[in-house]
C-alpha cells in the first residue's frame, strides 16, 4: 500500500477559463438582480408646483406699487416661482416654464437696463435693434441676445426697469411682452 499523503492540502486546477466563467456568472447574476428589482419598482413622477402669481400681483398692488404682469399665460405655460421683495427698492420676479420646458422670466426693479441684462442674460449679451410692441405697458423696448440662445426685452416703467428674458424663443418672449398689463386686480 502506497501512501500519497504529502502533508500539503489538496489543490484544484486554476485556469483563465475558469476565472472568466466565474466573472460571467457573477455579471449575469448582478444584471438579473437589477432587472428583477426594476420590474417591481415604480418611478415617482414629479409635477412641479404651479404658483398663483396673480395673488402675489394683487398683494403688490395693494401695497401701492404698479407691477407689470401677464393677465394669463399661454397654453402649457406655468409660473414655477414668484417672489416680491418689498422695501425702498422693491423687486418683483416671476419665473415661468414654457410648454416645451424653456425658461421665461419677468424682473422689475429700479436698476439700470444694463445692470439687469448683465445679471440675468449675461455679460456677453449683445443689444439688437429696438422694437415697438403694441402692448399696454410700453411701446418701445430694447432687445438683447447672447450666444447661448437667451433673449431679453427691456423697457423703463416709471422709475423702474422691466426685463423679460429667458431661453424661450424670441417670438414667445415677444408675445409675453405684448400680453403684459398693469391693470388693477381685485384681491
Amino acid at each position: 500500500m502506497t501512501q500519497t499523503d504529502t502533508g500539503r492540502p489538496g489543490r484544484y486546477p486554476r485556469t483563465t477559463g475558469g476565472l472568466l466563467g466565474s466573472i460571467i456568472v457573477l455579471v449575469v447574476a448582478v444584471v438579473a438582480i437589477v432587472l428583477v428589482r426594476g420590474m417591481f419598482r415604480e418611478t415617482p413622477t414629479y409635477e412641479p408646483e404651479h404658483v398663483d402669481y396673480l395673488a402675489l400681483v394683487a398683494s403688490v398692488q395693494q401695497a401701492g406699487l404698479t407691477p407689470a404682469y401677464p393677465p394669463e399665460l399661454p397654453e402649457g405655460w406655468y409660473v414655477k416661482d414668484a417672489t416680491f421683495t418689498p422695501g425702498d427698492r422693491p423687486v418683483l420676479d416671476l419665473a415661468m416654464t414654457t410648454e416645451d420646458d424653456h425658461f421665461a422670466g419677468l424682473h422689475q426693479e429700479d436698476r439700470s437696463v444694463d445692470e439687469l441684462v448683465d445679471t440675468y442674460v449675461g455679460g456677453d449679451a449683445v443689444e439688437g435693434d429696438p422694437v415697438r410692441i403694441s402692448g399696454a405697458v410700453a411701446p418701445q423696448w430694447r432687445t438683447f441676445s447672447d450666444p447661448g440662445g437667451d433673449h431679453a426685452f427691456a423697457t423703463e416703467l416709471g422709475e423702474e426697469t422691466l426685463l423679460v428674458y429667458g431661453s424661450a424663443s424670441e417670438a414667445e418672449l415677444r408675445a409675453l411682452v405684448d400680453s403684459l398689463t398693469t391693470a388693477a386686480l381685485t384681491p
